[in-house]
């Protein structure tokens, strides 16, 4: 049985009027890193509020007067991707829990590797002020040079450190 995939260049298009559609309603791009960032000083301000106020970086997000960093609207964005995923998943058939190694990785190792590189391109996202989503395709979208730079920087990069571990997954 063959899995159906949706068009690519439909996929794009309609991934383009989404990003329209959120410049258009919220006059920001997509992205997700923000929404990690939420999650974290919400949690940080849940367990130590007197530590969260005091810091400088999570009290420039809550304190008296400040909304709840959960009420972001990039917190919603993010649910909803995840929602549909899901869902998308469901519907087509195609949701399972994907845990396989390789000819020289174990499962294990795998699921380490994900982590540390999950880990790196988080530390990465808030050093760049954005995540691919946000840097590149919105600022692609804008045509921004900066944009164009990321997105090439990215791929770039990710082709030179993909040369070096290639053989755990090849």
């Amino acid at each position: 049985m063959k899995t159906k995939y949706m068009n690519p260049y439909l996929a794009g298009f309609f991934l383009g009027l989404v990003l329209l559609a959120a410049i258009f309603i919220t006059g920001r791009g997509l992205g997700a890193s923000g929404a990690i960032k939420s999650i974290v000083v919400a949690t940080v301000d849940g367990v130590a509020p007197a530590h969260a106020e005091q810091s400088s970086f999570y009290g420039s997000y809550v304190g008296a007067g400040k909304d709840n960093p959960l009420k972001s609207w990039i917190v919603f964005e993010v649910a909803g991707v995840l929602i549909g995923g899901f869902l998308s998943g469901l519907i087509s058939g195609r949701l399972k829990f994907v845990s396989e190694g390789g000819p020289r990785i174990s499962v294990k190792s795998r699921w380490i590797f994900a982590a540390i590189g999950g880990a790196l391109f988080g530390i990465g996202a808030q050093f760049a002020r954005g995540c691919t989503s946000g840097a590149a395709l919105t600022g692609m979208a804008v045509l921004s040079t900066a944009g164009f730079i990321t997105m090439m920087a990215i791929f770039g990069s990710g082709y030179m450190i993909a040369y070096f571990f290639r053989k755990l997954w090849i």
